[in-house]
């Protein structure tokens, strides 16, 4: 039988987040502190934990067939790889910033200037794009400080938060990219390979259309029931089943996290009590 390799940042925020996925999705792994690659009891996968910069070229090579990275790495390393699905988190963006104390009229402040980065690709695609004429210099690591050491005028670098900006006197004037977590996939896999990623597919979006949705209970007055169930869509309809008290239903659905509180004040409006709320553990499309 035919087996993926899956290949995860070794450690940091991308690292917990794909294992606590694939952990929700019934794929666990036996891996110690020190695990450089770990195989599966509960699925035919083995993992490669790698730096989150190496993964790209370790799928384009065919040393992995998938991986999980975030979407500024493949950018930059542009490789032909398949994006198999947007995973929504390890959100960030990729920003220029300037010494606090600089006024920031626009994009030709830029012009001339020299600016630190590594991401050299992504931010070259920007200034052409705009039209900016400026020196860009690649540097690994620590790249905020380069202003304040005369290294640089600006940079260019992943903002999640952006207190490190605010420590190094600097100030986001320019998004150039948003990144999110992609699970990518090489290209001319096997047909058994295939198969197994759609599987893998089908189990990430169950846990993902879970994560992303309320089970919701209430009760009802009958004569609000039809108006109720007008903004309660559910996956196909709501439940609806009588109460023991008369004139009442019980009314059983599936809300979207983002429409929670505004469908939450439609429902009390309406007459509906006893609202009730669930995390849902997997939803099967």
């Amino acid at each position: 039988m035919e087996k993926l390799r899956i290949a995860l940042q070794k450690k940091g925020r991308l690292h917990d987040d794909s294992m606590a996925l694939l952990k929700e999705a019934g794929i666990k792994f036996n891996t110690g502190s020190r695990t450089l690659v770990a195989q599966s009891s509960t699925f035919p996968i083995e993992v490669l934990f790698l730096r989150d910069d190496d993964i790209p070229q370790t799928i384009a090579d065919g040393v992995a067939d998938i991986g999980v990275v975030g979407e500024n790495e493949v950018e930059e390393k542009d490789f032909k790889l398949t994006i198999a699905k947007r995973l929504g988190f390890s959100k960030c963006r990729l920003s220029l910033a300037i010494p606090k104390a600089d006024e920031y009229k626009g994009l030709e402040y830029f012009e001339g200037k020299k600016i630190a980065t590594s991401y050299p690709v992504i931010l070259k695609k920007y200034f052409d794009k705009m039209n900016v004429n400026a020196e860009i210099h690649e540097i690994a690591g620590s790249v905020e400080i380069a202003p304040g050491i005369g290294l640089a005028d600006g940079i260019f670098d992943i903002v999640s938060s952006g207190s490190t900006l605010v420590a190094n006197r600097l100030k986001e004037v320019e998004v150039a990219m948003k990144s999110e977590a992609l699970l990518v996939q090489a290209e001319g896999l096997s047909e058994g390979k295939k198969a197994l990623i759609e599987e893998l597919l089908f189990r990430i979006n169950s846990v993902m259309a879970a994560n992303s949705n309320k089970y919701i209970l209430l009760n009802a007055p009958n004569d609000k029931v039809e108006e109720i169930v007008s903004i309660l869509p559910g996956m196909k309809s709501p439940t609806v089943l009588p109460l023991a008290e008369k004139g009442w239903s019980s009314v059983h659905s599936v809300i979207s996290e983002k429409q929670f509180w505004e469908i939450i004040g439609k429902l009390k409006d309406l007459g509906a009590q006893g609202i009730l709320t669930f995390p849902i553990e997997k939803m099967i499309l």
